[in-house]
């Protein structure tokens, strides 16, 4: 569905209904210097088909932006430029990444928005785009700049959350009281999967962003390319958050698999010393149980106290010797 659409006209909006025959008119009706910008939430290809028409959109991008989780990329056309940004945001009832997707489409006197899933409203990046004028004096770059600033915003907010429970993976993998045989291998896995989706939707922006803050693209004019090298900039910080978690993950995995092993190690120790102090105890009674004619001390009257003294001392002298090594 359209969401919004709209005509600005020296950074000011002049406000437009979407009903089919203004959308029709929309481009007609413009001035030179004025650009539109309209928002689709989740459209139909029927809908969009319309867009498409009116806006002379290519037609691999438009597929594009219907089908979720296409991978971030920035394409120029002969007459449009199509970018693609995955919607990032955390859920705290569950500790999981969710994500979306927004489609740009950038004209020179145009600006098409597609948002599939939720997330990053933009509504809410129109309404505040529309109260900085000299922002929209940049025309279409300005609406491209805002959304990606709000999307990418909305990155380091993911990855603070992810920091949050990569230090508590940490205090509970480190923790001295904290037993070996807990479930942080599963929660582990969990978080490599969630920083693995927040870097599958940084990642491939690093060089778009770059190319904007120089304004190596079509559509985007010299004086917004200080805007966009902030933008560049935060996707920058937050590849390198995401790659820090993902080191600090693997370190805390290891560290847990090498506390199990220990702990595995200390037991077996355990069992070993256990074993061996019965095994003197059968040996001796193994041997004085055989009942030949002729063994030493058969038939003296104090062989059967002897023996079980024999036994209880071994047993002893081995205890005293296994917890003096460590192992009990």
């Amino acid at each position: 569905m359209i969401v919004d659409s709209a005509c600005y006209r020296e950074g000011r909006r002049q406000a437009i209904e979407p009903d089919s025959l203004d959308l029709s008119r929309l481009r007609d009706g413009s001035q030179p210097g004025d650009f539109l910008w309209m928002g689709l939430h989740e459209p139909d290809p029927e809908e969009m088909s319309r867009v498409a028409a009116m806006f002379g959109l290519h037609p691999l991008a438009v597929d594009d932006s219907l089908t979720d989780h296409q991978r971030p990329k920035v394409e120029p056309y002969d007459d449009m430029l199509f970018v693609v940004l995955k919607t990032l945001w955390y859920v705290e009832e569950r500790d999981l990444v969710e994500t979306g997707q927004v489609s740009v489409f950038l004209g020179r006197d145009f600006v098409v928005t597609v948002r599939q899933g939720s997330g990053v409203s933009l509504a809410s990046v129109r309404a505040d785009l529309e109260a900085r004028e000299h922002l929209l004096g940049f025309g279409p770059a300005a609406v491209a700049y805002a959304v990606c600033d709000r999307i990418v915003d909305a990155y380091e907010e993911v990855a603070a959350e992810l920091e949050t429970d990569v230090d508590e993976i940490e205090s509970s993998v480190f923790s001295p009281d904290r037993s070996p045989a807990t479930q942080d291998t599963q929660r582990i896995y969990v978080l490599k999967r969630e920083v693995a989706e927040v870097r599958r939707a940084v990642q491939p922006l690093r060089m778009p962003m770059q190319r904007f803050a120089t304004a190596s693209y079509p559509f985007v004019p010299q004086d917004s390319a200080n805007f966009f090298r902030d933008v560049a900039d935060h996707v920058t910080r937050v590849s390198e958050v995401v790659e820090t978690l993902d080191m600090l993950l693997s370190t805390a995995f290891d560290a847990h698999q090498t506390r199990i092993s220990v702990q595995q190690n200390e037991d077996m120790r355990k069992i070993s010393a256990w074993v061996a102090i019965a095994a003197v105890g059968t040996l001796v009674a193994g041997i004085y149980g055989m009942n030949f004619d002729h063994m030493p001390e058969l038939g003296w009257r104090f062989g059967y106290p002897f023996a079980l003294s024999l036994m209880a001392g071994l047993c002893l002298a081995l205890y005293w010797q296994f917890r003096r090594s460590g192992w009990l």
